[in-house]
């Protein structure tokens, strides 16, 4: 027996849910039969179907009680003597045999002996309408005793368990332990759970003097009474001879009347049941019947959070499987959902079997990483599971289950996206300050959504293939034509293709470290001015998304800082012509260049997307770009190794012909009269334009940078570079030194002066007169 116990559970916190789920079967069996003959329920507290818990610290035990079925001598024999024996799946073949449709959870016949995880011997108690009281007992032993019972409390109908609780078991008769344990597995339940609690009230302590203040308050109600008491004090006043100060006796006719109306409390400790499954199963009702409070309500208790959710879903899966589910998007995302620690898939959907949490811990979980933001319910009857219930079955049911839900939750995040289109735009007003209220303007449900989860969806796009042309659709960017003031001002991959030219062919992007060094990047020149749209990406994960992307509806995604970069076919044609005499003519330079700075660019060549930069580097088509090279080379764990060939050292090098600094460089080389300053020159354009295209430059390079960067610096201001360093220090420098130690010697003097005439004053006596005043405020003080 103990073998096999410890063999089916792992966790000894389910021994509760499996006794609660037991006793629930009772319940459902009694009321399903009470359908056809109502007298079976009984009357008064007896015909109540509920469950009760109670705790017992000095004996040590731990009661489950519940008014269901009971059991007679021979149930007690038959369920409890016999080892996966279950009186409920008889119970079922029964039922089905009468076109029964209720749903039991007990079926395996094992439930019961988890009592003895925490229990080193189980008292049963029942009461079956058609038999006498009986009481079974075991200590998980190859024995069991049974006896009726006369002596102890009648039950009336119904089961009463009463564990005797292990040393290591101890910790469960704990009120709040019990509570959270019940509240965890049991708290959809349809029957009421009553656990017994302790509570600390307040109670009036009555006095000897209950009846004088009783005469107090009728004397206080009665006008009359009133009077004819103070007219006996005036008399006894007077007879006493005193004077009577009239303030004095209201002060202690008051003092009196506090005294009375303030009666003395104590604290006393009772026992209460307090019902702990108030929340009812809202998902096995219609949804057109549940209002939005109730489903905000139930977001609170399955997800453990306040406040409303963004969105919900409730539906009915049905086909190979049928399972009920209602998913919910949080209002905000959790703590640790982007913080890069390795969490658990825990407590994200929670798994009931007819109505009992099965597990909220997966291995493989019912919905995948990106969408683990999302909190929920599924409620299956047909879903496989051990006999423990505490693990599921990888099958083609959980599959399909997996599938659906993904699906809803998609479909949930896209009526999000449809509130947008909805939603009329506020007219435009035109005083002055219309630019300070689009700042102010209140980002709309899908803008509030993508700025909570927008990483999620990306990671999507990245993870899931199956689904990644619905998550494409709920992209959203930055882009050079959206304005980046208005936080509802995003473009979706939909619109960005109704804007594009009628030749572009390709969607363009390009990625930098934030919006500004994006917007401010040499490769968009050209670009906006012949009116192309640029994506944005600024985050981490964006161009890893784009890669795994590809394209969106069959438009490719073209990088405008790569190698293989070209305009719309009509644009495209015209630069070329454009370029053709200019490479001829530029040949000497690019050649030049291509010697002078070795395997430090792969090409040299004139450009066609700059217009006021001179030069730019592009990677290669099948490389990672600037951004992406950054952060490749930041993972902590990173292998330069295993990366190297989409990082190579060598760029390609694009000059802007029309440039000034271009034209004096190919003027230096075609005149060969100092071949030296064009390379050095060529090396300083290229050291400039690595930074400005958001290249991290060699360490071995940053002092050649320097020296090459002082050297032209100093032929600006017109200094020789390469003068020698000559140690120089004026001559007038001993000189002001004297100086300065005439005049510390001037102060020190003048400073003792000053301190003996504070000691003579200090010595005179209205001095010390004055400081004694000092010294008594001081004290005073």
């Amino acid at each position: 027996m103990d073998i096999i116990i410890n063999s089916l559970y792992s966790n000894k916190d389910v021994f509760l849910r499996e006794l609660i789920s037991n006793a629930s079967d009772a319940l459902d069996k009694i009321r399903f039969l009470a359908l056809s003959n109502s007298k079976l329920l009984g009357e008064g507290d007896q015909a109540k179907l509920e469950i009760r818990v109670r705790a017992n610290k000095e004996a040590g035990t731990l009661e489950i009680r519940d008014t269901g079925l009971g059991m007679t001598r021979e149930d007690l024999i038959k369920n409890l003597g016999t080892i996966a024996k279950s009186g409920t799946n008889a119970f079922l073949k029964k039922a089905a045999e009468a076109k029964d449709t209720s749903n039991l959870i007990g079926q395996f016949g094992v439930g019961f002996y988890s009592a003895y995880l925490v229990a080193d011997k189980v008292t049963v108690t029942s009461k079956h309408n058609d038999d006498k009281q009986y009481v079974w007992e075991s200590g998980a032993e190859q024995t069991f005793t049974i006896f009726e019972d006369t002596d102890g409390e009648q039950l009336g109908r119904g089961t009463r368990l009463t564990l005797h609780m292990k040393d290591d078991g101890e910790d469960y008769l704990d009120e709040k332990k019990l509570e959270n344990l019940i509240k965890k597995y049991s708290q959809f339940i349809d029957f009421p759970i009553y656990l017994e609690t302790t509570e600390e009230v307040e109670v009036e302590v009555k006095d000897d003097d209950a009846k004088e203040s009783e005469t107090d308050d009728e004397t206080e109600a009665d006008p009359k009474k009133e009077t004819e008491v103070e007219s006996e004090v005036e008399s006894e006043d007077e007879k006493s001879g005193e004077e009577t100060d009239d303030d004095d006796i209201k002060v202690e006719d008051g003092d009196a009347k506090d005294a009375r109306d303030e009666p003395k409390k104590t604290t006393e400790t009772q026992k209460v049941w307090t019902r702990l499954n108030e929340n009812k199963p809202i998902w096995t009702r219609d949804p057109n019947e549940i209002t939005k409070e109730e489903y905000d309500a139930f977001y609170e208790t399955v997800g453990k959070m306040p406040g409303a959710p963004l969105a919900h879903t409730h539906f009915k899966g049905e086909g190979d499987v049928e399972f009920k589910s209602i998913l919910y998007i949080p209002s905000k995302p959790p703590l640790e959902l982007y913080s890069g620690e390795q969490q658990e898939e825990k407590d994200a959907i929670k798994l009931y079997v007819r109505r009992v949490l099965v597990t909220d811990n997966f291995e493989n979980a019912l919905l995948p990483r990106y969408l683990a933001f999302i909190v929920g319910i599924v409620d299956s009857d047909d879903i496989p599971i051990n006999v423990s219930r505490e693990m599921l079955q990888e099958s083609k049911i959980m599959n399909v289950i997996k599938r659906k839900l993904v699906r809803k939750a998609l479909e949930m995040i896209k009526g999000i996206m449809k509130k947008d289109d909805e939603e009329p735009e506020a007219e435009e007003e035109s005083d002055e300050s219309s630019d300070e209220k689009t700042n102010e303007k209140k980002a709309k449900p899908y803008i509030q959504f993508w700025n909570k989860f927008g990483k999620s969806i990306k990671l999507g796009v990245i993870e899931d293939s199956a689904n990644r042309a619905r998550l494409a659709k709920l992209l959203r960017f930055r882009t050079s034509k959206t304005d980046n003031k208005d936080p509802n001002d995003w473009a979706s991959l939909d619109q960005y293709m109704e804007r594009m030219k009628e030749d572009q062919d390709q969607i363009y992007y390009h990625s930098g470290a934030d919006l500004e060094s994006v917007k401010d990047s040499p490769f968009l020149e050209k670009l906006i001015k012949k009116g192309y749209e640029v994506l944005y990406l600024t985050q981490a994960i964006d161009e890893h998304m784009i890669t795994q992307l590809l394209d969106y509806e069959g438009t490719k995604f073209m990088s405008i800082s790569k190698d293989n970069f070209k305009f719309g076919e009509k644009d495209q044609k015209e630069e070329k012509e454009k370029n053709k005499a200019l490479k001829k003519m530029y040949k000497p330079l690019t050649k030049f260049l291509k010697k002078k700075l070795g395997d430090k660019v792969s090409k040299v060549r004139l450009s066609n997307r700059l217009s006021d930069t001179v030069c730019v580097l592009a990677s290669d088509q099948y490389g990672y770009s600037a951004r992406m090279e950054i952060i490749m080379r930041a993972q902590a764990f990173a292998d330069p190794d295993s990366f190297g060939y989409m990082t190579p050292k060598s760029k390609i090098m694009e000059l802007n012909a029309h440039h000034p600094i271009t034209k004096e460089m190919l003027r230096l080389v075609e005149s060969g009269e100092d071949d030296e300053r064009a390379a050095e020159l060529g090396h300083l354009v290229y050291d400039t334009a690595l930074v400005a295209s958001g290249y991290l430059m060699r360490d071995s390079d940053y002092k050649s940078y320097a020296d090459r960067m002082y050297k032209w610096i100093g032929e600006s201001v017109g200094v020789d570079p390469s003068a020698p360093i000559v140690e120089e220090y004026p001559e007038e420098e001993k000189a002001d030194s004297e100086e300065e130690k005439a005049d510390s010697e001037e102060e020190k003097s003048d400073g003792d002066a000053n301190l003996k005439e504070a000691s003579s004053s200090s010595a005179d006596p209205a001095s010390e007169d004055h400081s004694e005043d000092s010294s008594e405020d001081h004290d005073e003080l």
